[in-house]
C-alpha cells in the first residue's frame, strides 16, 4: 500500500509541473501593469519593491526552429511604470555557460547574439510598433515596426533614441532591467499589444511569451497580449527633443589636382511630440556624413539595384512614405533626396537646406504623413535647387488591413540655359525632345505621382496582399502614365502560396521614387508565381526542409515576352543553425535596347543589339556555416550560362568573433563571364573587409575596406564613435579613394561630428 501513496505524491508534484511547462499563451492574453511603488534602480538586481508585487510573466514556448516545445531555458518579464519611464524586468535562464554575442556594439542582429525584447504596438492598431532589445551585456538594439510586423522587411533597426539599460550575470540566469522614457515613443493610453521574445543563440532556441507557430513571426502584431493598466497612464504633455550638431571637415581631391579644402558646418534636427500619437520632425542643414557606407555589389542586370534608406530623419513613420507601390515601382524613395549619380556612376551627396515631416495617428482609424525637403543648387551636378513634397492619408479598415492615398510633387525652381544637364545623367529626370534632327535634353520643370493603395490583412494572418494604381504627371508626357499592381500570399504550416502581377505605363515617371524597369522596357507588363512547402521531420539535426519553385515573366505593351525566369529548389534547416540550399534555374530575355552584360566602357567589349534573344541555364548552391561559432563562413556559388555563354559566379564570407570585443569579416565576390564571338570576357571581382572593434559599450572603431576591379578602385572608411551619453555622439570618419595600382590617393576626406540630445 505505500507504493501507490509514493505514487501519488510523486505525480501531484511533478504533473503541475509539467503541465506549466506545456502551457501556450494564446494571442489576446492579458497582463497586468501598474505604477511602479518606489524608485527603480537599473543594477539588474530587481530588489525593489515595485518588482515583488508585479505581475510576471511566464511560460515562453519556441518558435524556432521548432515550434512544439517549451525552451529549455526559461524566460520570465515584469513590467511597470511611472510619470517618466517605462520599466521592464527580464530574468533569463541558462546553464551558466558564456553567452554568445558578437561584440558590444549597439544595434546588434537578432539571430547572430543572445538577447532578449519586448515588441510593442502602442495605437490598438496592429500597424506600428517599437522594439527594444538587450544582451546579457547590456548592449542595446531599438527599432521600429510597420505592417504589424509581417515580414523581416518590417522591422528596422536604423531607428535610435534614448533609454537606458542595467545588465548583471548570475550562475544560472541573467538579469536585465529597462528604463524606456515615454518622451522615446508614441502611444496611446489605452491598449497596447506586446511579445516577448528570447533567443538563446547556444541553443539555437527562440521562443516567445505569446507561442507563435514556426511560419509567422513571434513578434507580428496578431501574435501579442494584451496589456492591461492598472492604472492610468501619464498624459503626455508638450514633448520636444533638440538634436544639434557641429562639424568640421577637410577634403582632397589629387584625382583633379584639387588642394585639400576646409569647411565647418552646423545644423539640427528637432523631434515635437504634438500629440501622444503625432510627431513633428525639423531638421536644418542635415549632415549625413556618419551614416555607415553601403555595401557595394558588382551588378551583371540591366536593373539598377535598391540600398536601404539609414539616415535617421526618414525613419519614423517611414512605411507611411516607402510601402506604396511594389518594390519595382515605390512612388517614392527617400535615397532620390540628397544622393545624385554623377556621369562617372559615382553616388554624390546634393546639400539640403532644411526638411519637415508630420506623421502619425489621429483619431483611432487614420494616419497621416506629409513631408517637405528643400535642396541646394549644385551645378557641378546640373541641377537646380529642387524641393519634395509628399503627403499621406491612411485608414485602416477590418481588423488589420489599410486603404491610403498618396501624393508626390517635385519641383525644380529656377531652370534655365545655364544648366548643362549633359553633366548630370539620370534617365529619370532628362527627357530627351526630338525635333527634325536636333535632340535636345532637357530637366521637368516638376513631377508628380498621385495614386491610392490597398493593404489587407486577414485577421488570421494566413492572407496577405497589396493593390495599388498610380499616375504620374509631368511638363512633357500625359497619357500612357500609369502604374499598378496587385499581390496576394497564403501562408500556412506547411505550405506558402503566392502571386501577382504589375504593369507600367511606358510614360510613367516617378522621379522621387524607385522604378527600375523602366529604363530597361518601354512600358512593362510582369507576373509572378511561387510555392514553399515545409516538412518537420521528427529528427536530431534537421528542424525543417522542403522544395519551392516560382515562375516569373514580364514583357512590354504590345504583349510580346521579353523575360522569363523559372526556379525550382530545395532548402534544409539544420538544428546548430547551418542551412544548406540549392536550385535549377531557367531564363530567358529578349533585349530591348543593346546591353553589354560586362557593363564595360572598354572599347574591346560589343555589346548584345536590341531585339536579340537568349535563353541559358545555371545551377546555384549555397551553405552557410553554424553561426554560433567564433569562426563562421557563408558560400554561395552559381554555374551556367550567362547570355550566349558561361559564368562562374562565387560569393564567400568569412568571420572570426574575438567575444566580445568584435570581429573581423572578409568577404569576395568572383564573377568570371565569359562571352563569344569577341562579346567580350572578363573576371570580375569584388573584395570587402570590415574590422568591427568595441572597446566598450560605449567606444566603437569600424573599418570597412572594399576592392572593386570593376570600378577600379580601393575604397577606406573608417568610423570611430563614442557614445558619451544616450542618443549623443561624438565621430571622426575618415574616407580615402585609391587607385589599386601602387595604391595612389584619388581623394580623401577627414569628418569630426559633435551630436547632443536635448529633450526640452
Amino acid at each position: 500500500m505505500r507504493l501507490p501513496v509514493v505514487l501519488v505524491f510523486v505525480l501531484m508534484n511533478i504533473m503541475p509541473c509539467y503541465l506549466r511547462a506545456q502551457i501556450k499563451n494564446t494571442p489576446g492574453k492579458e497582463f497586468q501593469v501598474g505604477r511602479a511603488i518606489d524608485k527603480i534602480v537599473l543594477d539588474g538586481e530587481l530588489s525593489e519593491q515595485t518588482w515583488g508585487i508585479a505581475e510576471k510573466g511566464r511560460d515562453f514556448f519556441m518558435s524556432k526552429p521548432i515550434d512544439s516545445i517549451p525552451p529549455v531555458n526559461q524566460t520570465f518579464f515584469q513590467l511597470a511604470f511611472d510619470d517618466e519611464n517605462l520599466y521592464i524586468a527580464f530574468e533569463c535562464m541558462d546553464d551558466g555557460k558564456d553567452p554568445i554575442v558578437q561584440s558590444l556594439r549597439r544595434d546588434f542582429e537578432f539571430r547572430e547574439n543572445d538577447n532578449v525584447g519586448i515588441y510593442f504596438y502602442p495605437f490598438n492598431d496592429y500597424t506600428n510598433g517599437f522594439y527594444f532589445n538587450v544582451t546579457p551585456y547590456g548592449m542595446q538594439r531599438e527599432g521600429l515596426i510597420v505592417n504589424g510586423g509581417s515580414t523581416p522587411d518590417d522591422f528596422s533597426s536604423f531607428w535610435d533614441n534614448k533609454w537606458y539599460t542595467g545588465a548583471k550575470r548570475y550562475a544560472d540566469r541573467w538579469v536585465v532591467e529597462l528604463a524606456i522614457p515615454l518622451k522615446s515613443i508614441r502611444y496611446n493610453r489605452d491598449t497596447w499589444h506586446i511579445n516577448v521574445l528570447r533567443n538563446d543563440l547556444e541553443r539555437n532556441e527562440v521562443s516567445s511569451w505569446v507561442a507563435t507557430p514556426y511560419q509567422y513571426l513571434p513578434a507580428a502584431a496578431n501574435w501579442c497580449g494584451k496589456i492591461v493598466w492598472q492604472d492610468p497612464l501619464p498624459k503626455p504633455g508638450l514633448n520636444v527633443s533638440l538634436i544639434p550638431y557641429v562639424a568640421g571637415s577637410l577634403e582632397q581631391d589629387s584625382e583633379n589636382n584639387k588642394a585639400a579644402d576646409g569647411d565647418a558646418a552646423f545644423g539640427f534636427d528637432a523631434k515635437v511630440g504634438l500629440t501622444p500619437s503625432l510627431n513633428l520632425d525639423l531638421t536644418y542643414n542635415p549632415d549625413f556624413s556618419q551614416v555607415e557606407v553601403d555595401r557595394q555589389v558588382i551588378n551583371l542586370t540591366r536593373f539598377e539595384i535598391n540600398f536601404p534608406e539609414r539616415r535617421q530623419f526618414f525613419l519614423e513613420n517611414s512605411d507611411l512614405f516607402s510601402q506604396p507601390g511594389f518594390p519595382d515601382s515605390r512612388p517614392f524613395f527617400s535615397r532620390r533626396i540628397g544622393l545624385a549619380v554623377d556621369t562617372a556612376g559615382g553616388l554624390k551627396k546634393v546639400p539640403i537646406l532644411y526638411g519637415a515631416r508630420l506623421s502619425g495617428k489621429i483619431g483611432n482609424d487614420w494616419r497621416i504623413g506629409v513631408m517637405n525637403l528643400q535642396s541646394k543648387e549644385e551645378k557641378s551636378l546640373g541641377l537646380p535647387s529642387q524641393n519634395y513634397s509628399v503627403a499621406v492619408l491612411q485608414r485602416q479598415i477590418f481588423s488589420r488591413s489599410n486603404i491610403g492615398l498618396i501624393f508626390i510633387n517635385k519641383q525644380s525652381l529656377g531652370l534655365d540655359n545655364q544648366y548643362d544637364t549633359t553633366r548630370f545623367y539620370h534617365e529619370s529626370i532628362i527627357h530627351e525632345e526630338i525635333n527634325g534632327t536636333d535632340t535636345t535634353l532637357s530637366l521637368n520643370t516638376y513631377n508628380r505621382v498621385g495614386g491610392v493603395d490597398f493593404n489587407f490583412f486577414s485577421k488570421d494572418t494566413r492572407w496577405r496582399g497589396d493593390f495599388y494604381y498610380h499616375r504620374s504627371m509631368d511638363d512633357f508626357e500625359d497619357q500612357d502614365n500609369h502604374s499598378n499592381g496587385g499581390f496576394l500570399e497564403y501562408t500556412a504550416r506547411k505550405i506558402s502560396l503566392r502571386g501577382g502581377y504589375m504593369i507600367l505605363g511606358k510614360n510613367f515617371n516617378a522621379e522621387s521614387g524607385f522604378v527600375p524597369n523602366l529604363k530597361v522596357y518601354p512600358g512593362f507588363r510582369f507576373a509572378l508565381g511561387g510555392i514553399d512547402y515545409r516538412f518537420y521531420p521528427q529528427s536530431k539535426t534537421v528542424a525543417n526542409h522542403g522544395p519551392a519553385a516560382e515562375v516569373l515573366v514580364s514583357g512590354i505593351p504590345s504583349g510580346e515576352m521579353t523575360d522569363g525566369n523559372y526556379s525550382v529548389g530545395y532548402k534544409v534547416l539544420f538544428l546548430n543553425t547551418a542551412e544548406v540550399g540549392f536550385s535549377a534555374n531557367r531564363t530567358y530575355q529578349k533585349l530591348t535596347g543593346d546591353f553589354n552584360p560586362i557593363q564595360s566602357d572598354d572599347d574591346s567589349f560589343i555589346n548584345y543589339l536590341k531585339n536579340e534573344e537568349f535563353s541559358w541555364n545555371y545551377a546555384r548552391a549555397v551553405f552557410f556555416s553554424d553561426q554560433r561559432k567564433l569562426l563562421r563562413y557563408k558560400l554561395e556559388t552559381l554555374l551556367g550560362g550567362f547570355y550566349s555563354g558561361q559564368a562562374y559566379i562565387a560569393n564567400g564570407e568569412i568571420t572570426y568573433r574575438y567575444q566580445p570585443y568584435g570581429s573581423f569579416t572578409v568577404g569576395v565576390n568572383y564573377n568570371d563571364v565569359r562571352l563569344p564571338d569577341n562579346h567580350g570576357e572578363d573576371q570580375l571581382i569584388l573584395i570587402n573587409s570590415r574590422l568591427d572593434i568595441t572597446f566598450t559599450d560605449k567606444l566603437f572603431l569600424t573599418t570597412f575596406v572594399q576592392y572593386n576591379d570593376k570600378a577600379d578602385n580601393i575604397n577606406l572608411n573608417t568610423r570611430f564613435q563614442w557614445r558619451f551619453k544616450p542618443a549623443s555622439d561624438f565621430f571622426v570618419v575618415y574616407t580615402e579613394n585609391y587607385l589599386p595600382e601602387h595604391l595612389t590617393s584619388k581623394n580623401r576626406a577627414l569628418v569630426v561630428k559633435l551630436t547632443y540630445w536635448f529633450n526640452l
